[in-house]
């Protein structure tokens, strides 16, 4: 049986993170969108992201899979939203962000694995509000989001220089 499970990122697992990233980048790429395209998520970010404690790496059977950052701190680029609105604007919430599954394990489904283990961390951390932010083009997570029970909220704008227009999802747990 396979064993499939989150845990906190080490310094460890920076190479194999940022080739992760890198395999994201490059897919993302190939599908035509600029999202991750102007050099960041970074080494130097994803390193901060272990060094705060905000980054998990899905393991099957011991293997990174996966990885995702998950803040507990208001996200500064969803303070404002455009053509929509929040859903729950009183509770806090937590990002999901640089979420990337390794090209050895696509096809598997194991978005779900990785989403739902976040849901469980912000459950027992209290957080039953979580945010997550997309490029247009970008297919793939729209289809996470939305099966997971993400509700489409509106756009933000984020910190690229390419193309800052992201589509906000919401999940009310």
């Amino acid at each position: 049986m396979t064993n499939i499970y989150l845990r906190r990122s080490t310094i460890n697992d920076l190479d194999e993170i940022v080739e992760i990233i890198d395999q994201a980048k490059q897919l993302l790429k190939n599908d035509g969108s600029p999202q991750w395209q102007s050099g960041d998520p970074s080494r130097e970010i994803l390193k901060s992201d272990i060094e705060q404690r905000i980054s998990w790496v899905l393991l099957v059977d011991d293997k990174v899979a996966g990885v995702a950052t998950l803040l507990d701190q208001p996200e500064p680029s969803y303070a404002q939203i455009s053509a929509g609105n929040w859903n729950n604007t009183t509770q806090p919430y937590m990002t999901i962000h640089r979420v990337a599954v390794s090209a050895d394990y696509r096809g598997q489904h194991l978005s779900k694995f990785l989403f739902s283990n976040l849901m469980t961390i912000a459950m027992e951390l209290g957080f039953h509000n979580l945010r997550i932010d997309t490029h247009l083009k970008n297919q793939r997570m729209q289809r996470i989001a939305k099966n997971l029970g993400f509700e489409y909220r509106g756009i933000v704008n984020v910190s690229d220089p390419i193309d800052p227009s992201r589509l906000a999802y919401e999940l009310n747990l």
